[in-house]
């Protein structure tokens, strides 16, 4: 380029984009903005240009398109057995060749006529035995309901047929959660109070609830037990174990019984006018020991057994015994005394009992706000042993607990927050030992826990958070009547 042309200054366009992106600004480009042009017929058309449908009218609608051969659509096919310029139907195809079972190619013709599906009695298959055998041996086609010689394998492994309903599986319903233990009775205290209370009783039923039997109602609820006095103690197992070292506190057996009728078929009366009643058999040897030891017994119809019973499935005897505890001697020398704190769980309270028991425990210390040690469920829990071992009840634990302090007691609570175990407390400590265990959820009180000696945490794994009240008092039990042996 020449200086001539340079001598005019460069000059820079700007132009802005407003388009979108990857589409072009011209309007042209979009088919807007400008007047169609005529196409040019000689020119070669490219594939942005939009083609005119007139060029196509010469073409034929799909219904004036006249059918031609397959082998004449401008291809050349290779014939395949022979030229097929002719269609044949499926049963003409006899030359048609797959593969047999053992690897030779042969036509399909060769494989017989065709045959319906019951016709099919050539077809094997293999039998139990291992051996093959063909399908129409295997007899005529049945329904469902027929098939009485399908048999199955019965649970001592004998075969058995499968429509025997005595033998059918029992598909069962996932059982419904339940709000209580279907082992308890649950009673409305105040109902079966002024019940066992009342003054009038229609002479309809004086006969099946007289005036002992309503008092004895009234011991199956708290206030009844603390007015009367008295308990009761309900099963084979404890009424023995209370006839064996507790004979002083027991006031009669009740026992459950078949009616006694005369030759008319009519009830035999005692002197009261009252029915009576024939102990049941598998109740004779307790009943034999209570009368061995001089003991009233009572035998009364099963109905009232039940109703006097804190459990559904009642063994049938039970005995009214008065309410008495010794207190515990705290003047030993060498002690283990269990402070129990705001426990509820009936079940629980027995199992400390019975722990106590076996671990020479000098007593139970029961703290207010814990359930009754004479409740029929602690009771029973105990299996009746519980008055074995010495105890005082709905104390007040922090004048308990200064009480102790002045025999000589060290005091150790159970904390989730110890650091440290029972074996790493020095020995001299651990000649007189009370242990505080506290309610089932909540745990120990805190202020109990700050005035105790001692706190420990049973080691255990990490996956566990807790353990029962219960068991955590047998672990401690049975590892201090452990230390206090070497001492």
């Amino acid at each position: 380029m020449t200086e001539e042309n340079n001598k005019f200054p460069k000059r820079v366009v700007k132009q802005t984009f407003e388009g979108k992106f990857g589409m072009s600004d011209n309007p042209a480009d979009h088919g807007f903005g400008r007047r169609p042009e005529t196409p040019d017929p000689d020119a070669q058309e490219t594939r942005s240009e939009r083609r005119e449908y007139g060029r196509f009218q010469d073409r034929k609608s799909f219904g004036d398109r006249e059918r031609r051969p397959f082998s004449d659509r401008g291809r050349t096919r290779k014939p395949f057995n022979g030229e097929r310029s002719e269609r044949r139907s499926f049963d003409d195809r006899d030359d048609r060749r797959s593969f047999s079972r053992d690897g030779e190619r042969r036509s399909y013709g060769d494989r017989g006529e065709r045959r319906s599906f019951g016709d099919r009695d050539d077809r094997r298959s293999f039998s139990r035995d291992g051996e093959r055998r063909s399908y129409g041996d295997r007899g005529e086609r049945r329904s469902f309901g027929d098939r009485n010689s399908r048999r199955s394998f019965s649970r001592d492994g004998e075969r058995r047929p499968f429509d025997d309903k005595a033998n059918r599986p029992i598909f069962r319903q996932k059982p419904e959660r339940k709000l209580y233990d279907d082992d308890e009775v649950v009673r409305d205290e105040e109902a079966v109070l002024s019940f066992a209370d009342a003054p009038d009783i229609t002479p309809e039923s004086a006969g099946t609830n007289p005036a002992w039997f309503r008092r004895l109602l009234a011991l199956t609820t708290e206030k009844g037990r603390e007015r009367e006095g008295k308990f009761l103690a309900e099963g084979v197992r404890v009424v023995e174990e209370i006839l064996t070292n507790h004979i002083d506190v027991i006031i009669g057996v009740y026992v459950a019984g078949t009616k006694n009728l005369d030759e008319n078929g009519a009830p035999v009366l005692n002197s009261l006018g009252e029915e009576t009643f024939t102990p049941l058999e598998n109740l004779q040897s307790t009943v034999d020991k209570a009368r061995e030891l001089k003991v009233d017994i009572h035998v009364i119809s099963e109905d009232q057994i039940k109703r006097l019973s804190s459990t559904t499935t009642t063994q049938g005897i039970l005995a009214v015994c008065r309410s008495a505890s010794t207190k515990p001697n705290y003047e030993k020398s060498r002690s283990i005394v269990t402070l129990v704190d705001a426990v509820q769980d009936p079940g629980n309270l027995g199992a400390i009992f019975r722990t106590s028991l076996g671990f020479n425990s000098s007593g139970v210390i029961v703290g207010k706000g814990s359930v009754n040690p004479f409740n029929p469920k602690v009771v029973r829990g105990s299996s009746g042993t519980f008055l074995r071992v010495p105890f005082e009840k709905d104390r007040d634990l922090i004048d308990a607990i200064n009480e102790l302090h002045k025999f000589g007691y060290t005091i150790i609570a159970t904390d989730l927050h110890g650091r440290q175990s029972l074996s790493e407390i020095e020995p001299r400590k651990l000649r007189k030992v009370a242990f505080l265990v506290g309610n089932e959820g909540a745990g120990t009180d805190q202020h109990l826990i700050d005035i105790s000696d001692e706190t420990v945490k049973i080691p255990m794994s990490s996956d566990l958070e807790s353990l029962n009240v219960s068991v955590a008092h047998g672990i401690l039990s049975y590892e201090m009547a452990k230390i206090q042996k070497d001492l």
